[in-house]
């Protein structure tokens, strides 16, 4: 069960990442001034990516472990502090010092260390781990 939880997280973690993506890539590229809504998608995507790997977390202690995971295990935490750490440091930021490209490179970032791990285990991002 955690196993199936873990694989069908990995479809909204990367649904809110592209959201997260799009809404930063529009917003700077009208220079629109910046709001709640990209910090709410930017915390929703890193919120997840925690969830992501608390469950990936139980799933290695249910003993499903073998040595392509290490890989897998290096990338999704990069992956986790990446998408932590630009929120974190625009939430301090007075509001006239905030900007988009931030998010958009650093959910960029994250999306491509969420690939690349994924692929560590010889999996695509959207291929089937049922059974497996």
């Amino acid at each position: 069960m955690l196993f199936a939880a873990h694989s069908g997280v990995r479809y909204l973690v990367l649904l809110v990442g592209l959201i997260a993506f799009g809404y930063a890539v529009y917003g700077a590229a009208t220079r629109k001034p910046y709001d709640r809504a990209m910090l709410g998608l930017a915390r929703a995507f890193a919120g997840l990516t925690h969830l992501q790997i608390l469950l990936g977390v139980a799933v290695i202690f249910t003993g499903r472990f073998y040595p392509a995971l290490i890989g897998h295990i290096v990338c999704m935490v990069l992956a986790a502090v990446v998408a932590t750490i630009v929120p974190a440091v625009m939430r301090k930021r007075q509001p006239a010092e905030r900007s988009y490209t931030p998010h958009a490179v650093a959910v960029l970032v994250a999306l491509t260390l969420m690939v690349m791990g994924i692929m560590a285990i010889g999996r695509g991002p959207f291929s089937s781990t049922m059974g497996g």
